[in-house]
């Protein structure tokens, strides 16, 4: 499974993504993040799914933008070339995947801004080809572990959130995943673009690199739920039989 996660604040584009590649009982690292950009184009898609199709879909994809870059002056124009590479993976794998058992899988997020977006923008891609843009009521998207993370992200993130409180409920929401899913793992991935930068940065880190904050979040979750108000649980607690277990008779011991 995977745990890629893109935001879309006022402010600029946020992307977090896992590293860990299951294939049957092995596990590989690969990255799951591809940046495109030169002067005023500037993307990046991210994937979940099944990793051939991902490799064969994401080629398509570059040499599609090399012959006709100049043709891509909108995001979501280059989205539809994209979508039409899922399409024509899926003519040409989908067969002989249904006869091997496997199910044909790829979704993807596409983030940044092209020379004639008004604004940054961000897209989810299906695996029928078909898309929807993440919009300000919901500005994020997880494809791959989506359950884990999401509580967090609902309660805290919105549109008018800076990128550094995104980065940081994005890092939390995929040290949730992390935790409860054997399929998420560290090197971490984060691409970010500033709105009308026209330039993507990418950083990637390891384990020991965000170990503290992990640390740090947990120490305060328990003490959270330590300090949470319990007048509800005492009265559950104070209708309880006092008679303690000490002062039950004992078991009779077997005959012999």
């Amino acid at each position: 499974m995977t745990f890629c996660l893109g935001m879309k604040v006022e402010d600029g584009l946020v992307g977090i993504a896992d590293t860990r590649v299951t294939t049957g009982a092995e596990c590989i690292t690969a990255g799951k993040v591809s940046i495109h950009q030169h002067g005023r184009h500037s993307m990046f898609l991210m994937t979940s799914g099944l990793r051939s199709v991902r490799d064969k879909a994401v080629t398509y994809f570059d040499e599609a933008i090399t012959e006709g870059d100049q043709t891509f002056d909108k995001l979501f124009k280059a989205v539809n070339v994209f979508a039409a590479q899922i399409r024509r993976v899926a003519e040409e794998d989908r067969t002989a995947l249904d006869q091997a058992g496997l199910i044909f899988n790829l979704h993807a997020l596409v983030g940044g801004q092209l020379e004639n977006d008004k604004e940054h923008k961000l897209f989810l891609i299906y695996p029928q080809g078909n898309w929807v843009e993440v919009s300000e009521g919901t500005p994020y998207c997880i494809i791959g572990e989506t359950g884990y993370g999401k509580p967090l992200l609902d309660r805290v993130l919105r549109y008018d959130s800076s990128m550094d409180l995104a980065m940081k409920v994005g890092f939390l929401a995929f040290d949730a995943t992390r935790t409860s899913s054997t399929s998420v793992e560290y090197p971490l991935d984060i691409v970010l673009y500033r709105h009308d930068t026209f330039d993507i940065i990418e950083h990637r880190f390891q384990k020991e690199d965000l170990a503290e904050i992990a640390v740090w979040w947990q120490s305060r979750i328990y003490e959270s739920v330590e300090k949470l108000p319990s007048k509800w649980i005492d009265r559950l607690l104070d209708s309880l039989p006092q008679e303690s277990r000490s002062s039950l008779p004992s078991p009779t011991p077997p005959s012999s």
